[in-house]
């Protein structure tokens, strides 16, 4: 029989590039107290355009780096990885591991938990990836928790490599941003609550109350999944318990060190020093 493991380590946390960073900071925001290890998969970002087999490959590689690092739980802090990745890393991959008992935990999930009490009108709005869109992740999930819903989804290709360049204050964002929404309430308009299924987008939030209907309510993932995981932690003190709690943060890339660097800071808000790692 496999053993689970008594270790202690920190909590990890994964996206494909620099968007998981607006969630990390809020849940480090909220739980200081843990120590971190973030791994961004910069060279092979972005996820969005990818299939479902390359996704959970990548995935599957990043979680078990950050397992190796001793990490006992892990968060999906990316939409893509999470709609395309979770359920196979959840369902198949983690029975037959080393440690069953370690968690992969992703952002889909408590965000649709939380968004049906949000709107007044039955009528949600999705801005995300093409692979988040395409794989109807929020689709199926809403209609678990809120069957009565009515849910409309637009993928917006554009919109990660504008920020990921920094030009999502430039004229050029303005272009896509005002097509993406028009686009999306061409569908509906009455739609009130927008969700933000991708964690980049929260760095577009002024262009996007600028540019679209008066009094739109544009949800965020960060706070829901910080509170998220707090709650989860609560209920699951075999878990808590195997957590460090020095405050310690540590970035890895696969990519370039000096860019993640410069990048991630915008994401972040504040500094980050960061490590180099290979994956694959």
């Amino acid at each position: 029989m496999r053993q689970v493991s008594s270790g202690k380590g920190a909590i990890g946390i994964f996206d494909s590039g620099y968007g998981g960073l607006t969630v990390f900071r809020q849940i480090r925001d909220l739980m200081p107290q843990y120590d971190y290890i973030y791994l961004g998969d910069n060279a092979r970002a972005p996820y969005g355009n990818r299939g479902f087999d390359t996704i959970h490959q990548f995935t599957w590689q990043a979680v078990q780096w950050l397992f190796g690092q001793g990490c006992p739980l892990v968060v999906l802090a990316c939409n893509t990885a999470s709609a395309k990745a979770l359920r196979t890393i959840q369902q198949q991959d983690l029975p037959v591991s080393d440690d069953p008992s370690r968690r992969v935990l992703g952002v889909i999930r408590p965000t649709t938990e939380m968004l049906g009490t949000l709107t007044k009108t039955g009528k949600v709005g999705i801005m995300g990836t093409e692979g988040t869109v395409q794989s109807g992740s929020y689709v199926i999930e809403l209609q678990k928790f809120w069957p009565q819903l009515q849910v409309f989804q637009q993928s917006c290709p554009m919109l990660v490599p504008l920020i990921e360049t920094g030009m999502h204050s430039s004229a050029g964002a303005d272009f896509f941003v005002r097509y993406y929404l028009d686009a999306l309430f061409a569908q509906n308009n009455t739609i009130d609550t927008v969700l933000l299924a991708c964690t980049h987008y929260p760095l577009l939030l002024p262009l996007l109350q600028s540019l679209g209907p008066a009094g739109m309510q544009y949800v965020a993932q960060g706070p829901i999944v910080a509170n998220s995981l707090a709650d989860y932690l609560l209920r699951h003190a075999e878990m808590k318990q195997r957590l460090t709690t020095r405050g310690d943060v540590q970035f890895f890339t696969t990519d370039s060190i000096v860019g993640f660097e410069q990048h991630a800071a915008i994401f972040y808000g504040q500094p980050v020093i960061a490590q180099q790692v290979f994956l694959g």
